[in-house]
Parts: structure tokens; C-alpha cells; sequence
């Protein structure tokens, strides 16, 4: 015999390509080594190929050597074959043309005598996912369901759905799904069984939309025949098949309480697998099933308690966190359940950040009379420890188990120890957390502020905290020696202070102060308002200037506001509702348990549906694709992505000058330039019936009071603007529209909040649609669902064409809608935002 033919081996490394003939170099060598019979020739093969996968793996174009590869694809070497196959796959839906060369060979294998090159040749060949191909997919599939190899069979089955996919009615037509129907009920193979099983799912369901047959044969797959034969079945599946068989079986509606009993004997021992999924699996049947039996319920809890903290306790860290996360989910709806076996939530040393957090949550969660003491005393220790973040969450931990115990002597007792431990990030987090504990016990105040008031304010950085001793030296100013000497070396340092927080925590305080004990603290509540009118932020100069004017109304009306009698908190705003954990618990055993989302949150397009547009108003709907004068979300997005961004979006930046909107704040510098403001303040009370002299005297005497000096205006207030007219018949057409909102800038941008009665008539979008017509706002695009609606309106002027564009967001669980306005005339932004309001605050009225 000859000799295999001699090539040259340029490179070293697959990896390293030595120079650009590379490439060309494979194909010669490929070419000489095609139709040679020589022997050694299928090792050469082999290095050959290797080079070829390994420079298409790191990305350098070998579809040159396409037909070379195919060539030498004539061979029974099943390594070859599926490099070979690996190639073909990843070029031919690349190169539709290329892709015919490989038909002749793929077919040909697909009958080879090897089961393994059958099953690998039809699996290559239903990847190809090449359209001009599915007229030569349909006899090989056809032949692999009926093949005598399991193998073989199990791949034709995955190859259905890949066919589906690629034409469904091609797959339709060749009646593929009775087959599969067939091969799941009576194919002896535990693997072809699940294939089918998963393809069918698939394929109805989509199908389920144009066809009732198809809607028929999806709900016959949870009749109780096919249920029962799988579940008999259940234990010949692998874990991948299991998972999928269970979560057929979540979805079962049983007749009666022994259809129950029944399948849940039938699982018990799947909560002893060693597969974490399958347990997860198994324990949703479990829970679904016996939602209606509250008893049974209880007892499902008990049950699946042992086989969850094992998997936690004996898995890598990331099944832990799984395993923990649905243990949370669980104790938040029975946390009696796991009270007695809290021991298996403390932390351990080398476990990551993320498990100890979420064990850290179990600890809070579970958390009763009878273990309280040793959950605190553990708990207590980690905030000790060298792990700062772990030593946060341990002391947050603390205040958690405090506020929802009613006996707190000893865990106030160890959070004002704490306070004496001198770290910054202790100190920080247990000011916050006393705060939170004073709201909700008033009664410990004595012991708490002897505390705090050795805590130096120049020892506190962080925000939260400086606002939380802020708050403490206000709300409790008389038992306080210091609180006004605290406070006004505080307000001293105001230019320095760069959270608004805690600048707005720090206004209230001083008024506060200053109610109670107004000798001591007139100087540091002038300078407080000095600078809070002259802030930069519209919300601190918005308090300031409130507790001004109050102040030169009436002190006695400013106590009443600032300083009411107050009762104490008796629960804390949960965040999140019933109806989301109600969510989450029925998407068990997903990712929804560790996002702590409902999927619709993270998976679906901007958790809404997409957007129909359309020239013709009243007549838009969601998720709608229709006539000629429809433009869809994808076409939309293609030209303009701004057009669809999402609620939970940023919003645009803003500048320091005026925080998102279109007031400025008056710059304050001791100047007559405020005069201004207490002029408004003169216009608002005469509204009371005061006597202007009255006031003007009580302005200036607040005034010198406080050493704020500002004079009081005389000029008149200017006229209203005039009343702005909207054009009823308004027509934009949605190109324009959408190149308008690219070009144009926000005007304004704020948040309003939405009427109960407008709330509850927002069902969907067409209602606000037909009734901002109606107010001479159209609407050009509308979508989305409960909570989240998104709307884009648009407006002209009566007499001129001028347009205003808005996007109106509205988040019906908040009632809040965000509004973001852009006008060709600026200078009638304010008018216009005006009228927007007052249609929304209309919406729902009678």
C-alpha cells in the first residue's frame, strides 16, 4: 500500500496561526487527503480537522475549505464525522449555498449501518436551520421515528421540534406530532418518551393559538390517563426527564382527594433524590396539589422540611443559595414551620457574602418568642465580625427581629452596646435602626438618647445615619442638653453637606428645636433657612421656604404642621405585596424564588407587552399587527430606540440648577433678589382674609426675628398667562412623531399622582385613550399591563401647529404616573404640563 500522503505542518500551535496562507495550506492538505484510501490517512484527517475547529473556534474564517470538509466526511471514523458535523453546522446557516453541498452526505449517513452516525447525521442535519432545506429534512425524520435504534429515535424527536421551528407547517402537514403522540405512549425507550413529551408541549402550545385541535391535544396532556402512565413511569427517567414530567404534573387538576393521595404516594420517594431539581419538582406537585386542603398543606410543610436543609447543608454554595431561597419563600408563608431548626441558618466561616445574606434573612424570618435570645446572642457576634458587609446585615438583622418582637428589653439593650463598640459602620447602622425602634417604642427613648447623646456628629459620615441623629436630636430637642449647640455647628457646615437628605432631615430638626426651645436655637434656625432657601436642590428650598412661610403665618399653625402629636408606628411598610409572593409561590421552583420576581419582571420586553401604532386614534391595542398603517414595537425600535425605553429606566440627567424641572430656585446672597418669595407668601395669605398690614408687619418681624433680612415686596404679582387652546383634530403621523421625540428635548419631567377613581377605571389603556380625546390629547402608541401602562400622547395648538409630545408612565400599584414633556414652543411647556394634569386628575370622575 502507498504511504498517506505527506503535508506540511506550519504552525505549532492549532491556536497560533503561523501566516496567512494558512488557511489555504488546510485546504491543499484537505484536498490531498480526500479521496485517499492510504493507510494513516484518518489520523491526518484528524489533525487536519482539529486545526480547522480550533481557528473557527477563536474566530478566524475557514468556510473556504467548506467543500473540502465535506470530501473528506466519506468515512466511519465517528470522531471525524462529528468534527466534521460540528463545521457543517456552524457555516451552513451562515452560507445558505454552502449548505447544499452537505445534503447528499448528511442523507447518505442518515441510512449508514452505525446508529451513531444515523442519530449524529439527522441531528446535523435539522441544525442546518436553513429554510430552502425543509423539503429534505421530512423523509430522514420520518425514518429516525421509526428506526429501530433508541438513539436514533430520541434524536428524530428533538428534530420534530427543530423542524417546527424552522417551517411549522411543514411540520404539521407531515402529521409529525401524531407520531410523537404515538412514540410517547408507547415507545419502550424511558429517553424517546421524554423527548416527545418535551417537543409536543412545545408545539401545541404554540399551535394551541391557530387551532382547536391543537388546543384539544394540549389539554389532553394533562388528562389522568397520560399523567398516570408518565408518573408510573418516572422512575426509568433520567433527572432531566423527571423535571420535565413533574412539571406536567404541577399543572394537573386532580378529580378528588384520593386522585391526591394517589400521586402523591407515587412521588414520595422523588424527595429522597439526590438531584436538587428533582426534589424542587416534586415539591411544587406536592404544594399545588394540596393548596385546597389547608391540613394536608400543613403537613406537606413538615415534610418537605428535612430533604430542603439537607440539599442546603450539602450542596456547593450555589445549590445553597437555591435551596435557601425557596426556603425563605417558604417561611415567609409558614414561619412557624422552621422555628425550631434556626440553628441551620447560621453562618458558617467560608460560605460567600450571598449565602450568609440570605441565611441572615431565615434568621430574621424565623424568628419567635422561644428563640429570640439565641438567634440575637448569634447575630450579635457577627457584628463583631472582620467581614464589614456580613457585619451590616448582622446588626440590620438585630433591629428586624426587634421591630416585629413584643418583648425588646435585651435586643435594645444589645444595639446600644453596640454604640460603644467604636466602629464607623456599627455606629451608622444602629443609629438607623434606633430610630426605626424609637418610632415604633417611644418608651425607650430615656434609655436610647443617653445613649446617642454621646455620639459625636463628626464621627458619623454616612447619610442614613447623620439623618437618623439628626432626627433624634429634633424629635427628642428637650431631652436633649446639646441638640441646639449639635444642630447649629451642623447647619454651619451646610456647604459642606452634600446629601439632601440629610439637609431636609436637618431643616425639620432645627424647626423642630425651635419650637421647643426658641431662645437657643432663633440663630441656628435663621442660618437653617438662609441656606435652604438658597439651596440648589428644589426640594430642600421647597421646605425651607414652606417652614418660612409659616412662620410668618402663624408659629402656633407651624407647630401643628412641623411638630404634631404623633402615635407610634405599628408596622412597617412591607416591600413587597401579597399578590407578588402569591406570584412568586406559583412560579416555584423557577428563577422567580432568587430574583424574588415574578418572571414577567425580568422576561418579558420592558415587563410590558410591545406597542401598536397607528395613525387612525381609538384604535390601538397591544401586541397588535395588522394593517398597512400599523407601525410595530420592532420597526419602531429599529429607527428610535429613546421611543420605547422602559419604567424602570434611568431618568436623564438634570442639572444641579433646577433638579428636573422648570422652576429655578432664587439665589439667596442677602440681596433684595428674594423679594419674591415673601410676596407670595403675602398673596397666599390674604386668600385668609389677614389684613395686609397685619402681615407685612409679621413678615418683617420674622424676619429680624430669625436675622434673615429679607425685605417685603411691593410690586404686584405679574398677570396669569394667557389660557392655552388645544386643536381638537389634531393628526401626526407616526414617523413624525417619532423623529420629533429624537430632536426635541425634555421640557419637563416630573411625577404626579393619580386619583383612586382613576386607578380603578384604568383597565386597560383604551379607557385613558378615549378619554384624553376627548380633553383634545391624542394618543399615538399604547401598551403594557397591570401594574405598568405606557402611553405616548400627543397635542397641537389651536391656532398654530405646534406640537407637544409626551411619554406618560403609569404604575397603577403606586398610583404615581411619570411624565416627560417635549414641545416645539418652550416657553409653553408650563401650560401645557398644566392642562395634562388636570385631564389625568379628571380621569374616572363622573
Amino acid at each position: 500500500m502507498a504511504p498517506p500522503p505527506v503535508y506540511n505542518q506550519r504552525s505549532p500551535s492549532p491556536s497560533q496561526p503561523s501566516g496567512k496562507g494558512e488557511v489555504s495550506d488546510l485546504k491543499m492538505q484537505l484536498r490531498q487527503l480526500a479521496g485517499s484510501r492510504a493507510p494513516g490517512t484518518d489520523d491526518a484527517k484528524r489533525d487536519l480537522f482539529k486545526k480547522v475547529i480550533s481557528y473557527m473556534t477563536i474566530g478566524i474564517d475557514v468556510s473556504s475549505v467548506f467543500s473540502e470538509m465535506v470530501m473528506c466526511s466519506a468515512t466511519s471514523d465517528i470522531v471525524l464525522k462529528k468534527m466534521c458535523y460540528l463545521y457543517v453546522g456552524n457555516y451552513a446557516k451562515h452560507n445558505p449555498d454552502l449548505s447544499l453541498l452537505t445534503i447528499n452526505f448528511l442523507q447518505r449517513d442518515c441510512k449508514d449501518e452505525d446508529p451513531m452516525i444515523r442519530g449524529l447525521a439527522l441531528r446535523s442535519l435539522c441544525s442546518l436551520r436553513v429554510a430552502n432545506l425543509v423539503e429534505y429534512l421530512v423523509g430522514p425524520l420520518g425514518s429516525g421515528l421509526k428506526d429501530s435504534n433508541n438513539y436514533v429515535r430520541m434524536v428524530a424527536a428533538m428534530g420534530v421540534l427543530k423542524l417546527y421551528h424552522i417551517s411549522a407547517s411543514t411540520c404539521v402537514d407531515a402529521d409529525f406530532p401524531t407520531t410523537l403522540k404515538h412514540l410517547m405512549l408507547n415507545d419502550p425507550d424511558a429517553q424517546v418518551v421524554a423527548n416527545c413529551l418535551s417537543a409536543l408541549q412545545e408545539i401545541w402550545s404554540l399551535e394551541a393559538s391557530k387551532s382547536e385541535e391543537a388546543s384539544r391535544e394540549r389539554e389532553a396532556l394533562l388528562s389522568k390517563p397520560v399523567v398516570y402512565y408518565l408518573l408510573n413511569r418516572i422512575k426509568e427517567f433520567n433527572e432531566w426527564a423527571q423535571c420535565i414530567v413533574l412539571e406536567l404534573v404541577a399543572k394537573y387538576v386532580p378529580s378528588d382527594s384520593n386522585d391526591i393521595f394517589d400521586i402523591m404516594n407515587l412521588l414520595e420517594d422523588r424527595l429522597q433524590h439526590a438531584n436538587g431539581a428533582v426534589v424542587l419538582a416534586t415539591i411544587k406537585v406536592f404544594l399545588q396539589l394540596t393548596l385546597s386542603m389547608t391540613d394536608v398543606h400543613q403537613q406537606v410543610y413538615e415534610r418537605i422540611k428535612a430533604p430542603l436543609l439537607t440539599l442546603m447543608s450539602s450542596g456547593s454554595p450555589e445549590q445553597s443559595y437555591a435551596m435557601l431561597s425557596h426556603l425563605h419563600l417558604l417561611v415567609m408563608r409558614a414561619p412557624y414551620i422552621f422555628s425550631s431548626d434556626y440553628k441551620n441558618f447560621y453562618c458558617q466561616y467560608n460560605e460567600p457574602f450571598y449565602v450568609k445574606k440570605l441565611k441572615l434573612e431565615m434568621l430574621t424570618a424565623v424568628a419567635n418568642e422561644s428563640n429570640t435570645y439565641e438567634i440575637v446572642t448569634e447575630l450579635c457576634e457577627y457584628a463583631a465580625n472582620v467581614d464589614i458587609p456580613i457585619a451590616r446585615e448582622s446588626i440590620r438583622a438585630v433591629g428586624k427581629i426587634a421591630l416585629q418582637q413584643y418583648d425588646v428589653n435585651a435586643i435594645v439593650d444589645r444595639l446600644l452596646q453596640f454604640l460603644e463598640m467604636e466602629k464607623d459602620y456599627v455606629t451608622a447602622e444602629t443609629l438607623v435602626l434606633v430610630k426605626d425602634l424609637l418610632r415604633k417604642y417611644p418608651q425607650w427613648s430615656h434609655d436610647c438618647i443617653a445613649v446617642v447623646g454621646n455620639i459625636s456628629s463628626k464621627n458619623v459620615q454616612e447619610p442614613k445615619a447623620k439623618a437618623a441623629l439628626i432626627w433624634m436630636l429634633g424629635e427628642y430637642a428637650q431631652d436633649m442638653q446639646d441638640a441646639p449647640y449639635i444642630l447649629e455647628s451642623l447647619i454651619e457646615n451646610w456647604d459642606e453637606e452634600h446629601s439632601a437628605e440629610v439637609r431636609l432631615h436637618l431643616l425639620t430638626a432645627v424647626m423642630k428645636c425651635f419650637l421647643r426651645r426658641p431662645p437657643e436655637t432663633q440663630k441656628a434656625l435663621g442660618d437653617a433657612l438662609a441656606s435652604g432657601i438658597a439651596d440648589f436642590h428644589q426640594d430642600v428650598h421647597d421646605r425651607a421656604m414652606l417652614y418660612y412661610r409659616l412662620l410668618q403665618y402663624d408659629v402656633s399653625v407651624a407647630e401643628r404642621v412641623v411638630n404634631p402629636p404623633k402615635q407610634a408606628v405599628s408596622v412597617f411598610a412591607d416591600t413587597q405585596s401579597s399578590e407578588i409572593k402569591d406570584r412568586i409561590f406559583d412560579e416555584f421552583n423557577s428563577l422567580s424564588v432568587v430574583y424574588q420576581k415574578p418572571s414577567y419582571m425580568f422576561t418579558d420586553k420592558e415587563h410590558r407587552g410591545p406597542f401598536a401604532f397607528s395613525e387612525e386614534l381609538g384604535s390601538l391595542s397591544i401586541g397588535v399587527e395588522s394593517a398597512d398603517d400599523i407601525v410595530t414595537a420592532q420597526r419602531v425600535e429599529a429607527n428610535d430606540k429613546d421611543l420605547l425605553l422602559g419604567t424602570s429606566e434611568k431618568e436623564e440627567s438634570r442639572g444641579p440648577g433646577n433638579n428636573g424641572s422648570a422652576y429655578n430656585a432664587p439665589a439667596y446672597d442677602g440681596s433684595p433678589a428674594l423679594t419674591a418669595a415673601p410676596q407670595t407668601q403675602l398673596d397666599l395669605v390674604s386668600l385668609d382674609h389677614t389684613p395686609a398690614a397685619s402681615v407685612s408687619s409679621t413678615s418683617l418681624a420674622i424676619d429680624d426675628l430669625l436675622g434673615l433680612g429679607l425685605p417685603v415686596a411691593s410690586t404686584p404679582a405679574p398677570p396669569p398667562p394667557p389660557a392655552l387652546e388645544l386643536n381638537p383634530k389634531a393628526v401626526l403621523d407616526p414617523n413624525s412623531f417619532q423623529q420629533k421625540w429624537r430632536q426635541l428635548p425634555i421640557s419637563i419631567s416630573q411625577e404626579i399622582s393619580i386619583s383612586p377613581q382613576g386607578i380603578t377605571a384604568l383597565t386597560t389603556p383604551q379607557a385613558l385613550i378615549r378619554h384624553m380625546q376627548g380633553q383634545s390629547i391624542h394618543c399615538m402608541a399604547s401598551g403594557g399591563q397591570a401594574p405598568n401602562f405606557k402611553f405616548f400622547f400627543f397635542a397641537q395648538k389651536a391656532k398654530e401647529s405646534s406640537n407637544y409630545l409626551v411619554e406618560c408612565i403609569i404604575n397603577t400599584s403606586a398610583s404615581k404616573a411619570q411624565l416627560k414633556i417635549k414641545a416645539d414652543d418652550q416657553s409653553t411647556s408650563e401650560a401645557f404640563s398644566s392642562l395634562l394634569q388636570s385631564a389625568l386628575s379628571k380621569f374616572g370622575l363622573p
